[in-house]
């Protein structure tokens, strides 16, 4: 399709404010480490807070979500809703602990948690593993959806999308740092909610679809619309709702969804100027993320099934396109066809914004491991601060050249998740414990990293080998956790403990609360040390689950209000009534420095 001469010029001015922004942020991001890659550790909370959403808010969850609304209806996406608790068990529980931790990166956690040669080993591994292998994968996923999104709208090729739009963002990551990545997410984040809004809004008028209403009624849709699933078909009920309910939102590691936090949501804690900053960054972080976001894709979502029910209907439309990439994920940029000028131009460059929020995310949090938590650690202790930043330049450059090459093995947004929930089930629990229970020592997270790894590995090449009955994603990352999680308990139990002066000095500025530290604050109580008890984990718990019922409440909410079921409707606005109150009366007791 062509673009207009105004849709060039609001692309055109997209990239040339972004890059701005990067510039502006240049002049303080050279200075130190902890400038380039936590902005000074001083930044405001709601700054924080749009950052993650926007990170998440990349240009292959559109896709995500229109395929999973497209294969299992709206109720699929339960899937990723789930992790909600595990959103606000961080923002109550975890949030505040990573600021007291005082490191500069997630992985620097691993030599003030636990001793010895395997803890340096661990933080050496997990940088090289988490930096470079999975975020690769990650950013490699993002990309993919770039090239989808490239090559429906504007007819472009694979290596023209991955240049032109991974220069640009490499660019600005490299002159501004995080504080330039967060400046341009808070930009890019409502330029993508204007994109994706609008987009909704112009797909619902098409002549084909007739108004939302009609949408609604039409026979296609009719089975897509329910936000649970049909609890009477076990085969929709176990693997949409109750598996990840139950199991996966504590068992997986996923990127802004960490058990117990980590990646770049740490880092954005961490970069908080006060606790109270980091809880209140992660808190708009899950409202935003699940309560606001979702619902313009999934009205796409549903008008793509209208538009172009099947997938040979996307390849008869779209013949240019390579048959690997035309899955039900490519029915998103499909339809952003039918905008007419002006609007395309906004909606690309929401996209674009959408695609380089995440990247440049990604780029300078791998980067940060390479140079603070590989180079600095373990080749060269003495390195200067304008070497570390140097170092963690080279690496985004080389991080993006890497995660290019490897998007274009992959096909479908849902192909890299799954390979993503596979490769870190199990370890999820570990990262949860690890912080209230003074057993787990360096030994359990390399158990639970090798095991996980082994058993995706082993699903993906060896299990089809077999000849054994096909298995169902739910039932293999069962067993994964089942397996992974075994191992790893066994393994603590019959290695060594953590080192007690390492355990002392971490309750010491930690000050963990709960049953699991007993013995460490027994002996600290023994050596005449004063030890106040507290109640922050009992404060917490209650707090997550208040905040969970009030997202789900809202995200409820809002659509049973598109859907005009209004006694739903108003259900929901009770629910959230109550369990904002019930927050409020909760956050003066929650334990946090202002």
């Amino acid at each position: 399709m062509s673009l207009s001469v105004l849709d060039y010029a609001i692309i055109g001015s997209f990239f040339i404010l972004t890059t701005l922004i990067g510039f502006m942020a240049s002049r303080r991001a050279g200075k130190s480490f902890t400038e380039y890659f936590l902005a000074g550790g001083k930044m405001r909370w709601w700054m924080l807070g749009l950052s993650m959403v926007a990170t998440t808010f990349a240009a292959d969850t559109p896709n995500l979500v229109t395929g999973i609304v497209r294969q299992d209806g709206v109720s699929g996406n339960w899937v990723w809703w789930a992790f909600l608790l595990t959103g606000t068990l961080t923002t109550f529980v975890y949030a505040r602990l990573w600021k007291r931790s005082e490191v500069l990166t997630d992985l620097e956690f691993y030599e003030v948690r636990y001793s010895g040669r395997p803890a340096q080993w661990l933080r050496a591994f997990r940088a090289f593993y988490l930096g470079v292998i999975f975020n690769c994968l990650v950013m490699a996923n993002v990309i993919l959806a770039g090239i989808k999104l490239g090559g429906i709208l504007l007819g472009l090729e694979p290596w023209v999308v991955v240049t032109v739009a991974g220069s640009v963002t490499v660019i600005y990551t490299l002159m501004g740092g995080l504080r330039g990545v967060i400046w341009t997410d808070c930009f890019q984040f409502v330029m993508a909610m204007v994109g994706a809004v609008a987009a909704a809004w112009v797909v619902c008028g098409l002549p084909e679809i007739g108004g939302f209403n009609n949408l609604l009624q039409h026979e296609n849709v009719q089975g897509k619309l329910s936000l649970l699933p049909d609890f009477r078909d076990i085969n929709a009920f176990l693997p949409l709702f109750l598996i990840p309910l139950a199991v996966q939102w504590w068992s997986s590691w996923y990127p802004g969804a960490e058990p117990g936090g980590g990646g770049y949501a740490a880092q954005r804690m961490i970069g908080a100027r006060s606790e109270k900053d980091a809880t209140l960054a992660t808190l708009l972080f899950q409202v935003a993320h699940y309560a606001l976001r979702p619902w313009p894709w999934i009205i796409v979502g549903l008008a793509s099934i209208v538009v172009f029910p099947t997938l040979q209907s996307i390849r008869d439309a779209f013949p240019q396109m390579d048959p690997q990439f035309v899955q039900d994920d490519l029915a998103y940029p499909a339809m952003l066809t039918f905008l007419p000028s002006g609007l395309m131009g906004l909606v690309i460059a929401s996209l674009v914004a959408a695609f380089m929020s995440t990247i440049s995310t990604h780029l300078n949090w791998g980067a940060s491991y390479m140079a603070h938590d590989f180079y600095n650690r373990f080749f060269n202790p003495h390195a200067s601060e304008a070497q570390l930043v140097s170092v963690g330049r080279v690496s985004t450059v080389l991080l993006m050249v890497a995660a290019s090459f490897f998007a274009l093995t992959l096909q479908s947004a849902m192909e890299a998740f799954n390979i993503i929930l596979q490769i870190g089930a199990g370890t999820g629990l570990i990262y949860i414990l690890r912080w209230f229970w003074w057993r787990i020592n360096a030994w359990t997270e390399v158990t639970g990293m090798v095991v996980s790894l082994a058993v995706a590995l082993f699903f993906k090449f060896g299990y089809p080998t077999l000849g054994l009955p096909v298995l169902e994603s739910w039932q293999t990352l069962l067993i994964s956790v089942g397996v992974t999680t075994g191992a790893w308990l066994l393994v603590t139990l019959l290695t060594p403990p953590t080192r007690p002066e390492t355990l002392d000095s971490f309750f010491r500025k930690v000050h963990p609360d709960g049953p699991g530290w007993q013995p460490v604050r027994e002996r600290l109580m023994a050596q005449g040390e004063k030890i106040e008890q507290g109640n922050s984990i009992a404060t917490g718990l209650q707090a997550m689950f208040g905040s969970t019922f009030l997202v789900y409440a809202l995200l409820f909410g809002t659509g049973y209000f598109l859907y005009g079921q209004w006694p739903a409707f108003l259900a929901s606005v009770v629910v959230a009534a109550i369990s904002g109150g019930w927050l409020v009366t909760l956050w003066p007791k929650l334990q946090m420095d202002s």
